[in-house]
């Protein structure tokens, strides 16, 4: 059970089908028997979620917003929603491995900050 390399500007979306090109937003879930599931953004793989049986996600994936095509653990990152983020689907949600670089950019761009539960309650109600 590893993550997969995002082909950036190849690889679909599993979730709305648009081709992957951000560097920072994209996200990605592992099963635990190994299927890789690809997306443009982390609001299209908690959307994805909504019709997907959770116990067989082995790793949810994000981009570290600070880090260009690194691959975080979403469940231990932390998330900001601002409006002057962009993300692919319109959401404004970015990932950081980092707390502190997380408040960093809320204190330059504004927004809200989640946790992975947080984040999920968020996009639920």
């Amino acid at each position: 059970m590893s993550p997969q390399a995002i082909d950036y500007g190849n690889d679909a979306c599993h979730f709305c089908s648009m081709t992957i090109v951000d560097k920072v937003h994209a996200a990605e879930i592992v099963t635990k028997k190994g299927k890789v599931y690809k997306f443009d953004a982390t609001e299209c793989m908690v959307n994805f979620l909504k019709d997907f049986d959770a116990t067989e996600v082995g790793l949810y994936l994000s981009n570290n917003y600070t880090e260009p095509e690194s691959l975080i653990d979403a469940t231990n990152a932390t998330f900001l929603i601002s409006e002057n983020v962009p993300s692919p689907m319109g959401a404004f949600l970015s990932a950081f491995k980092n707390k502190s670089d997380a408040e960093k950019a809320q204190s330059e761009k504004g927004g809200a900050l989640y946790n992975w539960e947080e984040l999920l309650g968020h996009f639920n109600q």
